[in-house]
């Protein structure tokens, strides 16, 4: 008698798509927090007379004035134009892109068994039929197109709230340091669990509505479902180097232009390019960033899932543990709402020095707390020992063995993200030692900061190797998966705290703009310092989701294409 888990199938049908939504409302209700700063600051009175609609705690000279907030509301407007007009110009490109690979994908993919509409041996148990090889090429293609499309609509949202909040964010600066981190760190938020809970949902949705064909045959159900991953992943390289191409070039094109050809501040009116510079943190590191983590967590979901159809959870038709991926991506989410919490409603940041050590305890905080969460789920939702596939064998593993791996995953991308601080943060000798270095000339920085480079990675690839031998000895590639996912089981408060730190740029450059006081653009220039730090670790935090992901193993068929025509086009 096989041993089943102690959550029913049911429970799990409802968890899932609850845990989805319930991260979609709490998106909802930040972005609903962060309108309710308005971008106009005055109203007229019966009399005639101009009055502030917002009890503002500082009255600087000129900061109130309706002048100021009409062009803080034109230079938001400015922004997200530009951001939205080269999305979609990029979409343009990419949906062509999107076009020519699903055809291609179709093609050799249904050309394997010269598309067949006869039933054939499954590649894993030959004693079993399997759905024919056109059924696996129209469902593969269908579910790239799905994982592409979710990747844009990911980033075009971030990009979205990210200009919708900068402005107000300077706005709020006005009443303190406190008030904007709120605001900066709400929007953020909403990007996190937008992403979180929209992946979430159309995985789960098309895992389901792929079932009512392939029925029993789950080999072929989740061996089309790593066309999903494989449309994220695609869309991410257009997001991610696009958009950071575009960023650096304008980033670097606004100093030349400003501070070495005109000698004026930086983000300074004059500057026409100070627009573009803007526009790129947006396109690059909100928009893009937000594609590229989508399609790590797909691409992991994917390998994690083709696994588990081959091992028993697979064989014995055990619904809930084969979903043990997206249980561990739900506990998440809801690990991450109460984490978000501590930053906007439990505890209040009231000066400069207290913004870094909240975000860094964001980090903290979830890492603690989902460790909880997964042994809770491990604990529920897994078999007390079961088999899984292990290059043509079954291995034996047991629960906690499989908690551990997602753990080992978890806590290893913390420490990489506390070793990038002690390199990147100012309080720290390293960067120190870099400004120190310059005393001598530009040549002995570059090459200081180029060796410093190379040595901050020595723990990174220490840390990368154990997660990866522990959680292989345990659960095989199975194991891995989980830890790639454990990575990435935090990635709504990680994106919480990649995307405060461009609003928060944005909100100083929006400031320095429109002409508000020398008070109002250092609160701004701390919450982007702040974010700066914090933001290397949440990126450096999923890295290491990169070599873990190469790891990991796809169908064969699908894995022709991707090596054979994907890289060749690249």
């Amino acid at each position: 008698m096989v041993e089943s888990a102690l959550l029913p199938d049911l429970g799990t049908e409802i968890f899932i798509p609850v845990c989805a939504v319930i991260g979609i409302a709490f998106a909802l209700v930040q972005w609903l927090l962060v309108a309710k700063v308005k971008l106009s600051g005055v109203s007229v009175s019966a009399d005639g007379k101009s009055e502030l609609k917002d009890a503002f705690l500082e009255e600087e000279e000129g900061i109130n004035d309706e002048a100021v907030v009409r062009k803080c509301a034109e230079i938001q407007s400015a922004i997200s134009e530009g951001a939205t007009s080269f999305l979609f110009t990029e979409y343009q490109y990419v949906g062509i892109f999107m076009v020519a690979f699903a055809v291609i994908i179709f093609l050799f993919l249904g050309s394997v068994e010269g598309f067949s509409t006869k039933y054939q041996p499954c590649t894993y148990d030959s004693t079993k039929q399997c759905k024919p090889a056109l059924a696996t090429a129209i469902f593969s293609t269908v579910s790239f197109l799905l994982g592409a499309i979710t990747s844009l609509v990911s980033g075009f949202l971030g990009m979205k709230i990210a200009t919708y909040a900068n402005a107000r964010t300077t706005l709020e600066a006005r009443k303190g340091v406190g008030k904007a981190f709120i605001i900066a760190f709400r929007s953020g938020a909403v990007m996190g669990f937008l992403l979180a809970a929209n992946g979430l949902l159309v995985l789960y949705i098309v895992i389901n509505l792929f079932k009512i064909y392939y029925g029993d045959d789950w080999e072929g159900l989740f061996e089309s479902i790593t066309g999903y991953g494989l449309g994220g992943s695609s869309m991410a390289l257009f997001g991610r180097v696009g958009g950071g191409i575009y960023t650096k070039a304008a980033d670097v094109g606004a100093d030349l232009v400003g501070k070495v050809e005109r000698n004026i501040p930086e983000d300074d009116p004059r500057n026409p390019a100070v627009i573009a510079d803007n526009v790129g943190d947006n396109v690059g590191d909100i928009a893009g960033m937000g594609s590229d983590l989508f399609g790590s967590y797909a691409e992991s979901s994917c390998a994690a899932l083709v696994v588990a159809s081959i091992s028993s959870f697979g064989i014995n038709h055990e619904f809930t543990a084969m979903l043990y991926p997206l249980l561990v991506s739900s506990i998440g989410i809801l690990v991450c709402l109460v984490t978000t919490l501590f930053a906007t409603d439990f505890f209040e940041v009231k000066s400069v020095k207290e913004i870094e050590p909240a975000l860094k305890k964001q980090l903290i905080i979830s890492t603690i707390l989902m460790t909880v969460g997964i042994a809770i789920v491990s604990f529920v939702a897994l078999p007390s020992s079961f088999t899984i596939y292990n290059f043509g064998a079954q291995k034996e593993v047991k629960s906690w063995q499989l908690f551990l791996c997602v753990a080992v995953g978890l806590w290893a991308g913390l420490i990489i993200g506390f070793v990038t601080e002690y390199y990147t943060s100012n309080a720290y000798s390293p960067v120190q030692d870099v400004a120190d270095s310059c005393r001598t000339g530009a040549a002995t920085n570059v090459i200081f900061g180029l060796a410093l480079g190379y040595k901050s990675v020595i723990i990174p690839i220490f840390a990368i190797a154990a997660s990866i031998f522990v959680s292989f000895s345990f659960a095989a590639m199975y194991g891995i998966a989980v830890a790639a996912l454990g990575m990435l089981s935090t990635i709504a408060t990680g994106l919480a705290i990649d995307a405060y730190g461009p609003i928060s740029d944005n909100a100083g450059g929006i400031a320095e703009m429109a002409g508000m006081s020398h008070s109002i653009r250092e609160r701004t220039d701390a919450l982007d310092a702040a974010g700066n730090t914090t933001a290397a670790i949440g990126k450096v935090r999923f890295f290491p989701l990169q070599p873990i992901t190469n790891l990991l193993p796809v169908p064969h068929d699908l894995d022709c294409v991707l090596v054979n025509i994907f890289y060749t086009m690249l």
